[in-house]
């Protein structure tokens, strides 16, 4: 089944959620209003479905390919993302001072979902130059955005960071590339850089590779880190492309999915030295790599929603298709369609609650993240970042942990022949496991969400956030409906629940602090679950009156029904979390080691 991307749903949550029209008065933002965001999605509704959803099961069978240093796309995609850079998407939110459209990331979150459902080894390029263009546009000298951001922008040249090693994986203070001063202020890099995503391909002219090093004689640990660009081909004054820089891609991984985007291993310096130059101030490489980090870890959030959405369709019209046994309400003669099963209606269900949920959180996220970057007015500006910086793990890390629940019911609801590769279902399992993992673990999300925005603060954030959510739960009361008061029961438990595990954390992490990260990602699951189930909760709400309304009257039931299924199967879990986090940590590192 071909992809078709969710515009409605998608358009939903930017007016309703995200509240679009008040980012819109934003001084820059003028322009992107409903009426441009319904335009913009529909036409990037067209490329996904038309251009790159039939390319995903190819890039699947035929992988990129390496031979003697040069990869090689599947085929199909270098032509893609031609049109691609042709249409302008790669500089969708980015600034039109290099080239940019400058829209709001309330809308171009959307469009990243559709291309990475349609085909999301593919997305992963244009992703990883967004977060390079980010770091640039922060850290940059403005001779290194006058080089690098045009090209960039415009997606003539790509974008890639380079952090990981073989001997430091997660743990950046093991980084040993080391960079070299030259007279002329540049440096000289030589390292092995490995999981480089796109990190070498034949899709655009030139890669501009963004490097973690040390420079000769700096601090040990995080704190002597530097940040570089080092491009594949130098670039002249003039702009023009000159030789070869000397960084090489030596062989590139066999992977369990995402197989046609290449991860590369990058050899620099084995002929004399890569040439490298420095972003921002020396030692402060992990600062600015955290920006494009911030960028890719949103990003890879949105990428859990797109893999689920795709598992979801899939499942549906195959549950429609296949028929299989009688009703077991006897509402049916013969064997029917799969779907007339209650069990294969939950699992439908929850993967299409999961998807939901994480959109409208993604949503609500973007539209933080403008206001955080863009409002005229400073206390507007502080509000959103907190609450921005509070949702980035939960939006990766729970999105993509949703993720795996969804396409693994994706493969279930296909029985044996979700076991089966031709049927496609498999490839969405595959594809997103990585999504938990790369750009942080679901674990290293955890920490962050303990350390940096939790304990450091008290806990404050996650309370202001918390009272927000009760807010919702009053309205849900004043609306009356039977729906809206089930949802308020269920909401208000589980905000108690939260509540419980932000005192738990924020009052033990200095004094116990094993105790605490022993119940870390169940931490990040239970506050993304609320969330997500928050931001359905107001679906709802919108969803009730325009029923009452007369407007939309099917699609606004199915957003009652699903709020409804969300707070009765998946709030509810949020109790029993709140339980084994604050009260079984204990038992977690209890058994002795050498009992393993």
């Amino acid at each position: 089944m071909s992809y078709i991307a969710p515009v409605n749903d998608m358009m939903f949550n930017i007016e309703h959620l995200a509240n679009l029209e008040q980012i819109a008065q934003i001084p820059g933002f003028e322009d992107a209003g409903l009426d441009t965001a319904q335009a913009v999605l529909e036409e990037s509704a067209k490329f996904a479905e038309g251009v790159l959803s039939p390319l995903n099961w190819e890039g699947d069978k035929n992988p990129s390919s390496w031979k003697d240093g040069v990869v090689t796309a599947t085929p199909g995609f270098k032509e893609a993302f031609k049109q691609f850079t042709d249409g302008g998407w790669q500089g969708l939110q980015h600034p039109t001072d290099f080239g940019g459209q400058g829209l709001p990331k309330t809308i171009g979150a959307a469009c990243g979902e559709m291309v990475n459902s349609a085909n999301m080894s593919f997305a992963l390029c244009p992703l990883l130059s967004d977060g390079a263009i980010e770091a640039l546009l922060t850290a940059g000298s403005d001779e290194l955005k006058a080089t690098y951001l045009e090209n960039l922008v415009s997606g003539k040249w790509t974008g890639t960071m380079n952090l990981t090693e073989p001997q430091a994986g997660s743990d950046l203070a093991a980084v040993r590339s080391r960079a070299e001063p030259q007279a002329d202020g540049s440096y000289k890099v030589f390292g092995t850089k490995i999981y480089i995503t796109w990190g070498e391909h034949d899709m655009a002219e030139n890669i501009v590779h963004l490097v973690l090093a040390r420079v000769t004689g700096a601090p040990e640990g995080v704190k002597g880190i530097s940040l570089f660009v080092v491009p594949k081909f130098m670039v002249n004054k003039d702009g023009s492309l000159g030789a070869r820089n000397d960084v090489h891609c030596v062989s590139i991984e066999h992977k369990m999915g995402i197989k046609a985007s290449p991860t590369a291993v990058l050899q620099y310096g084995d002929n004399g030295g890569a040439v490298g130059y420095l972003v921002g101030q020396e030692n402060r490489g992990l600062e600015y790599m955290f920006i494009m980090m911030n960028a890719a870890r949103y990003g890879v959030g949105v990428q859990g929603i797109a893999i689920a959405e795709r598992a979801y369709q899939k499942a549906v019209q195959f549950s429609k298709d296949r028929v299989q046994s009688r009703p077991v309400d006897g509402s049916m003669p013969a064997a029917a369609p799969i779907i007339h099963h209650p069990d294969v209606r939950r699992m439908l269900m929850t993967m299409r609650a999961y998807t939901e949920g994480c959109r409208a959180l993604a949503s609500v996220g973007a539209s933080a993240y403008d206001a955080a970057h863009y409002h005229p007015d400073a206390d507007t500006r502080k509000q959103n970042a907190g609450f921005y910086e509070f949702m980035v793990p939960l939006i990766k890390g729970y999105s993509t942990e949703m993720s795996l629940e969804v396409t693994s019911l994706g493969v279930q609801v296909h029985g044996g022949m979700g076991f089966i590769e031709e049927t496609g279902a498999a490839q969405y399992y595959r594809d997103a496991k990585i999504l938990t993992i790369y750009e942080g673990t679901t674990a290293i999300q955890a920490n962050d969400l303990v350390g940096r925005k939790t304990s450091r603060d008290g806990g404050q954030t996650a309370k202001a956030i918390a009272a927000q959510v009760e807010k919702t739960e009053a309205d849900l009361l004043a609306s009356g409906s039977a729906h809206a008061v089930a949802v308020a029961k269920r909401l208000k438990a589980a905000r108690l629940a939260l509540v419980d595990v932000v005192e738990f954390v924020a009052g033990n992490t200095k004094a116990s602090p094993n105790a605490v990260f022993s119940g870390s990602v169940p931490y990040l699951m239970l506050a993304g679950n609320v969330m997500a189930g928050w931001q359905l909760a107001r679906s709802l709400l919108v969803a009730e009156k325009a029923i009452a309304a007369g407007t939309d009257v099917p699609f606004m039931q199915a957003k009652v029904t699903t709020a409804r299924f969300y707070a009765d199967h998946l709030l509810t879990k949020a109790p029993g979390m709140r339980d084994s986090i604050v009260e079984g940590a204990e038992c977690v590192t209890a058994l002795a080691l050498e009992a393993f």
